[in-house]
């Protein structure tokens, strides 16, 4: 059920036992109906959410998705407030979110490795511990059909600058771009999901 707002600052230090939890909010700022999540959910509207207009992550990170059972249009929320929508996204090719799951974070390490064409052929960059703002500025200047994870979690973007199109790398292949859930094989930037239980860093946070 849906309950009346309370002051997130209130939220964040009674953070609870869960190791995910996440408050959704109907409207900007932390407005209106909340519901709190400390597990996958399919369908929020199911759960008697009308919309989502704001986010409050006490313990993550998260996936959110633009439909229901985690399909369409990816978003990734580290621990922090994110209270309007150009805080998570600049795409805006939608403005709905139905599904949301915790990201599993077991690793302190981080090794992706991307390719230009599908089933790892043609060429690669291979990162290591580290967040790439841009591509081209690495000398990559290809498109990216396939990937390799080989440690950590990881969320590419259409653009440089992480912006864009967002799609989340966990560990593991991704043999075409259909099955990171891109339309079109272009990531021009990455960076690592963090998580407060090996990154004092915390949150990742947008830039406006």
């Amino acid at each position: 059920m849906a309950a009346d707002h309370q002051n997130p600052a209130s939220k964040q230090q009674q953070p609870g036992t869960s190791a995910f939890k996440l408050v959704i909010y109907e409207q900007e700022n932390f407005q209106g109906r909340c519901h709190e999540l400390t597990g996958p959910c399919n369908n929020v509207q199911e759960a008697g959410v009308e919309k989502v207009g704001s986010i409050l992550v006490l313990c993550g990170p998260w996936v959110g998705y633009e439909q229901a059972d985690c399909k369409g249009e990816q978003y990734v929320y580290e621990k922090g407030e994110y209270p309007r929508w150009d805080s998570w996204t600049n795409s805006r090719r939608s403005d709905t979110i139905l599904a949301f799951r915790p990201i599993k974070v077991d690793s302190q390490e981080h090794k992706i490795v991307l390719y230009e064409n599908p089933s790892f052929a043609g060429k690669k960059i291979e990162i290591i511990d580290d967040d790439v703002p841009s591509f081209h500025a690495h000398g990559y200047q290809e498109k990216v059909s396939s990937v390799r994870v080989q440690s950590g979690t990881w969320v590419g973007y259409q653009y440089p600058g992480y912006r864009g199109y967002q799609y989340l790398f966990e560990k593991g292949e991704y043999k075409d771009s259909s099955e990171f859930g891109a339309q079109t094989p272009q990531i021009q930037s990455v960076r690592r999901v963090r998580d407060m239980q090996w990154h004092q860093r915390g949150a990742f946070k947008p830039v406006n």
